[in-house]
Protein backbone atom coordinates (compact mmCIF):
# COMPACT_ATOMS: atom_id res chain seq x y z
CA UNK A 1 0.00 0.00 0.00
CA UNK A 2 1.16 3.41 -0.90
CA UNK A 3 0.36 6.21 1.03
CA UNK A 4 1.21 9.73 -0.32
CA UNK A 5 0.50 12.95 1.82
CA UNK A 6 -0.49 15.81 -0.06
CA UNK A 7 -0.39 19.18 0.37
CA UNK A 8 -1.41 22.58 -1.30
CA UNK A 9 -1.02 25.70 -0.12
CA UNK A 10 -0.61 28.15 -3.04
CA UNK A 11 -3.85 30.28 -2.74
CA UNK A 12 -5.56 31.73 0.20
CA UNK A 13 -7.11 27.70 0.80
CA UNK A 14 -4.85 25.55 3.28
CA UNK A 15 -5.11 21.84 2.34
CA UNK A 16 -3.65 18.60 3.18
CA UNK A 17 -5.12 15.36 2.52
CA UNK A 18 -3.38 11.56 2.69
CA UNK A 19 -4.15 8.89 -0.43
CA UNK A 20 -3.31 5.33 -0.22
CA UNK A 21 -3.30 3.79 -4.19
CA UNK A 22 -5.50 6.85 -5.80
CA UNK A 23 -8.43 6.86 -3.22
CA UNK A 24 -8.79 9.70 -0.24
CA UNK A 25 -8.64 8.67 2.83
CA UNK A 26 -8.69 12.00 5.37
CA UNK A 27 -8.72 15.69 4.18
CA UNK A 28 -8.44 18.49 6.16
CA UNK A 29 -8.95 22.02 4.14
CA UNK A 30 -8.99 25.69 5.62
CA UNK A 31 -10.31 27.69 3.34
CA UNK A 32 -10.43 31.58 2.89
CA UNK A 33 -7.20 31.13 5.42
CA UNK A 34 -4.39 33.39 5.12
CA UNK A 35 -2.83 31.06 8.49
CA UNK A 36 -0.76 28.60 6.53
CA UNK A 37 2.03 28.79 8.58
CA UNK A 38 -0.60 28.46 12.21
CA UNK A 39 -2.29 26.03 10.41
CA UNK A 40 -0.51 23.35 8.07
CA UNK A 41 1.29 21.11 11.17
CA UNK A 42 -1.76 20.84 12.76
CA UNK A 43 -3.41 19.79 9.50
CA UNK A 44 -1.38 17.06 8.85
CA UNK A 45 -1.62 15.88 12.23
CA UNK A 46 -5.11 15.45 11.65
CA UNK A 47 -5.42 13.78 8.40
CA UNK A 48 -2.34 11.24 9.96
CA UNK A 49 -4.43 10.32 12.94
CA UNK A 50 -8.03 9.94 11.09
CA UNK A 51 -6.41 7.98 8.24
CA UNK A 52 -4.14 5.69 11.74
CA UNK A 53 -0.83 6.04 9.29
CA UNK A 54 2.36 6.89 11.01
CA UNK A 55 5.17 9.22 9.23
CA UNK A 56 7.00 5.94 8.64
CA UNK A 57 4.39 4.43 6.61
CA UNK A 58 4.68 7.46 4.41
CA UNK A 59 5.27 6.40 0.51
CA UNK A 60 5.48 10.19 -0.82
CA UNK A 61 5.14 13.42 -0.50
CA UNK A 62 3.48 15.47 -3.46
CA UNK A 63 2.91 19.26 -2.88
CA UNK A 64 1.13 22.02 -5.06
CA UNK A 65 4.13 23.68 -6.50
CA UNK A 66 2.76 26.71 -7.59
CA UNK A 67 2.32 29.30 -9.26
CA UNK A 68 0.46 30.79 -6.35
CA UNK A 69 1.23 33.34 -3.26
CA UNK A 70 5.04 33.22 -2.56
CA UNK A 71 4.68 33.12 1.06
CA UNK A 72 1.65 30.44 1.58
CA UNK A 73 4.05 28.49 -1.47
CA UNK A 74 6.77 28.82 0.70
CA UNK A 75 5.06 27.27 4.01
CA UNK A 76 3.46 24.36 2.09
CA UNK A 77 7.28 23.80 0.59
CA UNK A 78 8.50 23.88 4.01
CA UNK A 79 6.56 21.44 5.99
CA UNK A 80 7.06 19.15 2.97
CA UNK A 81 10.63 19.12 2.71
CA UNK A 82 10.77 18.55 6.25
CA UNK A 83 8.49 15.31 5.97
CA UNK A 84 10.63 14.18 3.04
CA UNK A 85 14.31 14.54 4.77
CA UNK A 86 12.91 13.27 8.32
CA UNK A 87 11.66 9.48 6.72
CA UNK A 88 13.90 9.30 3.52
CA UNK A 89 11.14 9.30 1.22
CA UNK A 90 10.58 11.27 -2.35
CA UNK A 91 8.82 14.97 -2.71
CA UNK A 92 6.67 15.14 -5.74
CA UNK A 93 6.16 18.26 -7.32
CA UNK A 94 2.44 18.88 -8.82
CA UNK A 95 1.81 22.34 -10.89
CA UNK A 96 -1.41 23.82 -9.42
CA UNK A 97 -2.81 25.00 -12.60
CA UNK A 98 -2.48 21.55 -13.82
CA UNK A 99 -4.17 19.83 -11.15
CA UNK A 100 -6.81 22.39 -11.10
CA UNK A 101 -7.50 22.02 -15.09
CA UNK A 102 -7.48 17.93 -14.45
CA UNK A 103 -10.18 18.16 -12.09
CA UNK A 104 -12.35 20.59 -14.42
CA UNK A 105 -12.19 18.53 -17.01
CA UNK A 106 -15.80 17.66 -18.78
CA UNK A 107 -17.65 14.47 -20.25
CA UNK A 108 -18.87 16.53 -23.33
CA UNK A 109 -18.09 15.36 -26.21
CA UNK A 110 -17.97 19.02 -27.82
CA UNK A 111 -14.82 20.13 -28.09
CA UNK A 112 -13.95 22.50 -25.48
CA UNK A 113 -10.70 24.00 -23.87
CA UNK A 114 -9.64 23.94 -19.64
CA UNK A 115 -8.53 27.01 -18.38
CA UNK A 116 -7.15 27.33 -14.82
CA UNK A 117 -6.39 30.48 -13.55
CA UNK A 118 -4.62 31.22 -9.95
CA UNK A 119 -5.28 35.22 -9.17
CA UNK A 120 -2.12 37.45 -9.18
CA UNK A 121 -3.83 41.03 -7.80
CA UNK A 122 -5.62 43.45 -10.03
CA UNK A 123 -6.66 42.11 -13.80
CA UNK A 124 -3.74 39.99 -13.69
CA UNK A 125 -3.83 35.88 -13.30
CA UNK A 126 -1.42 33.20 -13.83
CA UNK A 127 -3.03 30.46 -16.17
CA UNK A 128 -2.89 27.56 -18.27
CA UNK A 129 -5.13 26.39 -21.21
CA UNK A 130 -5.40 22.56 -22.39
CA UNK A 131 -7.14 20.64 -24.50
CA UNK A 132 -9.41 17.61 -23.90
CA UNK A 133 -7.08 15.28 -23.33
CA UNK A 134 -4.66 17.69 -21.23
CA UNK A 135 -2.18 18.45 -23.67
CA UNK A 136 -0.54 21.74 -22.76
CA UNK A 137 -1.78 25.10 -25.35
CA UNK A 138 -0.17 27.07 -22.93
CA UNK A 139 1.46 27.07 -19.31
CA UNK A 140 2.31 29.25 -15.99
CA UNK A 141 1.65 32.44 -18.04
CA UNK A 142 0.76 35.68 -16.29
CA UNK A 143 -1.68 37.38 -18.35
CA UNK A 144 -3.63 40.76 -18.23
CA UNK A 145 -7.46 39.95 -18.92
CA UNK A 146 -8.99 41.93 -21.08
CA UNK A 147 -12.54 41.27 -23.25
CA UNK A 148 -10.17 40.01 -26.26
CA UNK A 149 -8.42 37.59 -23.98
CA UNK A 150 -9.37 34.03 -24.99
CA UNK A 151 -11.32 35.50 -28.63
CA UNK A 152 -9.17 33.88 -30.91
CA UNK A 153 -10.18 30.55 -29.03
CA UNK A 154 -13.81 31.27 -28.93
CA UNK A 155 -13.94 32.29 -32.67
CA UNK A 156 -12.47 29.41 -33.59
CA UNK A 157 -15.68 27.47 -31.87
CA UNK A 158 -14.09 26.05 -28.58
CA UNK A 159 -16.03 26.00 -25.52
CA UNK A 160 -13.90 27.24 -22.89
CA UNK A 161 -14.12 25.56 -19.01
CA UNK A 162 -12.95 28.27 -16.50
CA UNK A 163 -11.93 27.02 -13.12
CA UNK A 164 -9.53 28.43 -10.03
CA UNK A 165 -9.94 31.82 -8.01
CA UNK A 166 -8.64 33.79 -11.06
CA UNK A 167 -11.87 32.53 -13.03
CA UNK A 168 -14.12 35.15 -11.52
CA UNK A 169 -12.63 38.25 -13.25
CA UNK A 170 -13.45 36.76 -16.44
CA UNK A 171 -16.89 36.76 -16.07
CA UNK A 172 -17.65 40.46 -16.46
CA UNK A 173 -15.08 40.33 -19.19
CA UNK A 174 -16.81 37.02 -21.26
CA UNK A 175 -20.13 37.22 -21.97
CA UNK A 176 -19.80 34.57 -24.08
CA UNK A 177 -22.14 31.52 -24.33
CA UNK A 178 -19.09 29.65 -25.06
CA UNK A 179 -17.75 30.70 -21.58
CA UNK A 180 -18.27 27.81 -18.38
CA UNK A 181 -17.51 28.42 -15.09
CA UNK A 182 -16.08 25.17 -13.11
CA UNK A 183 -16.47 25.27 -9.18
CA UNK A 184 -13.08 23.81 -9.02
CA UNK A 185 -10.92 25.39 -6.37
CA UNK A 186 -7.81 24.50 -4.92
CA UNK A 187 -7.14 21.28 -3.33
CA UNK A 188 -5.45 18.90 -2.15
CA UNK A 189 -7.73 16.45 -3.47
CA UNK A 190 -6.56 17.48 -6.64
CA UNK A 191 -3.27 16.40 -6.04
CA UNK A 192 -3.82 12.95 -5.77
CA UNK A 193 -4.45 11.41 -9.19
CA UNK A 194 -1.52 13.40 -10.47
CA UNK A 195 1.17 12.14 -7.63
CA UNK A 196 -0.03 8.58 -7.82
CA UNK A 197 1.21 8.83 -11.43
CA UNK A 198 4.18 10.20 -11.05
CA UNK A 199 5.11 8.08 -7.75
CA UNK A 200 3.95 5.02 -9.73
CA UNK A 201 6.76 6.70 -12.62
CA UNK A 202 9.31 8.03 -10.31
CA UNK A 203 9.20 11.53 -11.14
CA UNK A 204 10.05 12.90 -8.14
CA UNK A 205 12.12 16.47 -7.32
CA UNK A 206 15.68 16.71 -6.38
CA UNK A 207 14.63 18.10 -2.46
CA UNK A 208 17.39 19.80 -1.60
CA UNK A 209 16.99 21.96 -5.08
CA UNK A 210 13.30 21.92 -4.99
CA UNK A 211 11.28 25.59 -5.26
CA UNK A 212 8.30 26.41 -5.83
CA UNK A 213 7.20 27.96 -9.56
CA UNK A 214 6.86 31.86 -8.20
CA UNK A 215 6.61 32.61 -11.98
CA UNK A 216 7.51 36.06 -10.45
CA UNK A 217 9.25 37.45 -7.37
CA UNK A 218 7.62 38.58 -4.65
CA UNK A 219 5.71 42.30 -4.96
CA UNK A 220 7.96 43.40 -1.78
CA UNK A 221 7.83 46.91 -0.83
CA UNK A 222 10.86 48.94 1.58
CA UNK A 223 9.41 50.92 4.16
CA UNK A 224 9.93 54.79 3.65
CA UNK A 225 12.94 56.36 5.46
CA UNK A 226 11.40 58.63 8.11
Amino acid sequence: MNYILHIESATDICSVAISANNTILAINEEINSLKHSELITLQIKDVMDKAKIMFDSLSAVSLSEGPGSYTSLRVGMSAAKAICYGNDIPLIGVNTLQSLAYMSRSNSKEKYLVCSMIDARRMEVYASLFTQKMDVIFENEPIILDENTFSNYFDAGYKIIFSGNGADKTKKLFQHLNSEYSNIVCSSKNLINIATNKFQNKQFEDIAYFSPNYIKPPNITKPKVK
